[in-house]
């Protein structure tokens, strides 16, 4: 369990990618949507990203528990879309709900599966419309300066 809080607080809250290669074993797979390569380094490159796109990300364990080699965990993350990532910064807040399970194997995690409310986010940057609203504000924009650039 160390393990992992070390990696949710260290590394996608502190931004620390050289917590992955501490906490991870060396054949650590990843199984979560949109993470390539599927190893350590696409794993770095998700906390890179995450930052990218809000500097000011937190992610908190809200809920943890443990059975046999597995660790299963509800989280929250929150922060400011305040990068040039997903479009022009909007400086909208959000906050989404997480679901990680993690495999271990001498105490290092040696399998992820992640399932991160992208959705919600997408719809709190104003990225995406909810059900029953007009297109979201920003892909109004991206549409009209295509048809612009057409």
């Amino acid at each position: 369990m160390e393990a992992f809080r070390r990696w949710i607080v260290e590394g996608f809250s502190g931004d620390d990618t050289a917590i992955v290669d501490e906490v991870c074993a060396d054949d650590f797979v990843e199984h979560q949507d949109g993470i390539e390569p599927n190893d350590r380094e696409g794993l770095k490159g998700a906390i890179g990203f995450l930052h990218a796109l809000s500097p000011d990300i937190e992610v908190k364990v809200e809920d943890a528990m443990v059975s046999g080699d597995k660790v299963w965990a509800r989280l929250k993350s929150r922060g400011t879309h305040g990068g040039h990532v997903l479009g022009s910064p909007t400086g909208r807040p959000f906050e989404i709900a997480i679901v990680d399970v993690c495999s271990f194997r001498d105490g290092k995690i040696v399998e992820h599966w992640g399932v991160a409310d992208r959705l919600s986010q997408m719809q709190q940057l104003g990225i995406v419309g909810r059900p029953g609203q007009p297109a979201a504000p920003a892909m109004e924009e991206a549409g009209r300066a295509r048809r612009e650039k057409d």
